[in-house]
Protein backbone atom coordinates (compact mmCIF):
# COMPACT_ATOMS: atom_id res chain seq x y z
CA UNK A 1 0.00 0.00 0.00
CA UNK A 2 1.60 3.30 -1.08
CA UNK A 3 2.05 5.55 1.86
CA UNK A 4 -0.10 9.21 1.31
CA UNK A 5 0.99 12.59 2.68
CA UNK A 6 -1.26 15.45 2.34
CA UNK A 7 0.10 18.13 -0.56
CA UNK A 8 2.30 21.21 0.70
CA UNK A 9 -0.41 23.65 -0.50
CA UNK A 10 -3.80 23.83 -0.40
CA UNK A 11 -6.17 21.24 -2.21
CA UNK A 12 -10.04 21.81 -3.13
CA UNK A 13 -11.53 18.07 -2.96
CA UNK A 14 -14.93 17.55 -3.74
CA UNK A 15 -16.78 14.64 -1.66
CA UNK A 16 -20.54 12.80 -3.06
CA UNK A 17 -22.97 12.56 -0.55
CA UNK A 18 -25.16 9.32 -1.65
CA UNK A 19 -27.41 7.45 1.11
CA UNK A 20 -29.13 4.42 1.12
CA UNK A 21 -31.74 4.74 4.05
CA UNK A 22 -29.46 5.89 6.99
CA UNK A 23 -26.29 4.47 5.38
CA UNK A 24 -24.09 6.72 3.73
CA UNK A 25 -21.71 5.02 0.64
CA UNK A 26 -17.93 5.41 2.27
CA UNK A 27 -14.71 3.97 1.40
CA UNK A 28 -11.69 2.80 3.93
CA UNK A 29 -9.03 5.73 5.16
CA UNK A 30 -5.95 3.54 6.58
CA UNK A 31 -2.86 5.10 8.06
CA UNK A 32 1.33 3.85 7.40
CA UNK A 33 0.64 0.63 8.75
CA UNK A 34 -2.70 -0.35 6.79
CA UNK A 35 -4.89 -0.53 10.22
CA UNK A 36 -8.37 1.52 9.15
CA UNK A 37 -8.72 4.86 10.82
CA UNK A 38 -12.14 5.89 9.53
CA UNK A 39 -13.72 6.45 6.11
CA UNK A 40 -14.79 8.83 3.67
CA UNK A 41 -17.60 9.53 1.37
CA UNK A 42 -15.83 9.19 -2.82
CA UNK A 43 -15.00 11.96 -4.61
CA UNK A 44 -11.68 13.17 -5.28
CA UNK A 45 -9.89 16.57 -6.31
CA UNK A 46 -11.30 18.97 -8.06
CA UNK A 47 -8.43 19.98 -10.77
CA UNK A 48 -7.58 23.76 -11.84
CA UNK A 49 -9.97 25.37 -14.09
CA UNK A 50 -12.66 22.44 -12.94
CA UNK A 51 -16.16 23.87 -11.80
CA UNK A 52 -16.50 21.47 -8.35
CA UNK A 53 -19.54 20.12 -9.76
CA UNK A 54 -17.97 18.74 -12.71
CA UNK A 55 -14.61 17.35 -10.49
CA UNK A 56 -17.61 14.86 -9.12
CA UNK A 57 -19.24 13.73 -12.30
CA UNK A 58 -15.67 13.41 -13.71
CA UNK A 59 -14.54 11.49 -10.77
CA UNK A 60 -17.09 8.81 -10.56
CA UNK A 61 -17.34 8.25 -14.16
CA UNK A 62 -12.97 7.32 -13.63
CA UNK A 63 -13.93 5.02 -10.32
CA UNK A 64 -17.26 3.75 -10.97
CA UNK A 65 -17.99 4.28 -14.50
CA UNK A 66 -20.83 5.70 -12.69
CA UNK A 67 -22.97 8.63 -13.57
CA UNK A 68 -24.68 10.72 -10.74
CA UNK A 69 -27.44 13.14 -10.24
CA UNK A 70 -25.77 16.55 -8.23
CA UNK A 71 -28.67 18.10 -5.75
CA UNK A 72 -28.96 21.10 -4.56
CA UNK A 73 -28.09 20.94 -1.17
CA UNK A 74 -24.20 21.11 -0.62
CA UNK A 75 -22.16 22.88 1.74
CA UNK A 76 -18.58 23.91 1.78
CA UNK A 77 -15.80 23.55 4.63
CA UNK A 78 -12.38 24.13 5.73
CA UNK A 79 -10.38 20.80 6.80
CA UNK A 80 -6.75 21.53 8.37
CA UNK A 81 -5.23 18.71 9.55
CA UNK A 82 -2.35 16.55 10.37
CA UNK A 83 -1.26 13.13 9.00
CA UNK A 84 1.17 11.24 10.16
CA UNK A 85 3.15 14.67 10.84
CA UNK A 86 2.51 16.85 8.20
CA UNK A 87 -0.23 19.34 7.84
CA UNK A 88 -3.02 19.18 5.02
CA UNK A 89 -5.22 21.90 3.96
CA UNK A 90 -8.30 21.59 2.18
CA UNK A 91 -11.35 23.09 0.95
CA UNK A 92 -13.83 20.61 0.77
CA UNK A 93 -17.79 20.78 -1.43
CA UNK A 94 -19.86 18.17 -0.08
CA UNK A 95 -23.15 17.60 -2.30
CA UNK A 96 -26.05 15.06 -1.82
CA UNK A 97 -26.15 12.63 -4.51
CA UNK A 98 -28.23 9.54 -6.69
CA UNK A 99 -26.62 7.22 -8.68
CA UNK A 100 -28.41 7.33 -12.14
CA UNK A 101 -28.51 3.41 -12.52
CA UNK A 102 -30.57 2.04 -9.43
CA UNK A 103 -28.44 -1.51 -9.58
CA UNK A 104 -25.50 0.45 -7.50
CA UNK A 105 -28.06 0.79 -4.72
CA UNK A 106 -28.82 -3.19 -4.76
CA UNK A 107 -24.46 -3.65 -4.24
CA UNK A 108 -23.24 -4.78 -0.75
CA UNK A 109 -19.91 -3.29 -2.15
CA UNK A 110 -18.39 -0.99 -5.05
CA UNK A 111 -14.89 -2.16 -5.74
CA UNK A 112 -13.03 0.49 -7.95
CA UNK A 113 -9.33 2.29 -8.25
CA UNK A 114 -7.67 4.96 -6.73
CA UNK A 115 -6.19 7.88 -9.15
CA UNK A 116 -2.85 6.22 -7.77
CA UNK A 117 -3.97 2.82 -9.63
CA UNK A 118 -4.71 1.07 -5.93
CA UNK A 119 -8.09 -1.08 -5.42
CA UNK A 120 -10.48 0.47 -3.06
CA UNK A 121 -13.72 -1.10 -1.32
CA UNK A 122 -16.84 1.45 -1.23
CA UNK A 123 -19.60 0.16 1.19
CA UNK A 124 -22.79 1.22 2.57
CA UNK A 125 -22.33 2.60 6.39
CA UNK A 126 -24.58 3.95 9.02
CA UNK A 127 -23.13 7.05 11.13
CA UNK A 128 -24.00 4.87 13.60
CA UNK A 129 -22.01 1.88 12.79
CA UNK A 130 -19.08 4.26 12.31
CA UNK A 131 -19.35 5.36 16.00
CA UNK A 132 -19.77 2.18 17.04
CA UNK A 133 -16.39 0.67 15.95
CA UNK A 134 -15.20 4.05 16.87
CA UNK A 135 -13.92 4.98 13.31
CA UNK A 136 -13.67 8.80 12.37
CA UNK A 137 -15.84 10.10 9.53
CA UNK A 138 -13.66 11.84 7.12
CA UNK A 139 -12.63 14.61 5.84
CA UNK A 140 -12.45 16.31 9.54
CA UNK A 141 -15.57 18.48 10.41
CA UNK A 142 -17.48 16.23 7.69
CA UNK A 143 -19.66 14.63 11.05
CA UNK A 144 -20.44 17.64 12.90
CA UNK A 145 -22.29 19.12 9.24
CA UNK A 146 -24.18 16.15 8.67
CA UNK A 147 -25.48 15.60 12.45
CA UNK A 148 -26.70 19.55 11.87
CA UNK A 149 -29.46 18.64 9.70
CA UNK A 150 -32.20 17.28 10.00
CA UNK A 151 -32.16 14.58 7.89
CA UNK A 152 -30.12 13.66 5.09
CA UNK A 153 -31.30 15.55 1.83
CA UNK A 154 -33.84 13.68 -0.37
CA UNK A 155 -32.16 9.97 0.00
CA UNK A 156 -32.53 7.24 -2.38
CA UNK A 157 -34.40 4.13 -1.24
CA UNK A 158 -32.88 1.02 -2.29
CA UNK A 159 -35.10 -0.50 -5.06
CA UNK A 160 -36.53 -4.38 -4.19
Amino acid sequence: MPVWRPANFITVKAHALIWQDDALLLCDVYDDSGRVTGMRPLGGTVEFGEPWRDALQREFLEELGARITLLDTHFVFENIFEHHGVMGHEIVFACHAHFHDSSYYKMDALIFEESDETQALAKWVSLAELDAKGLELYPAGLAHRLAGEKSPASPRRALS
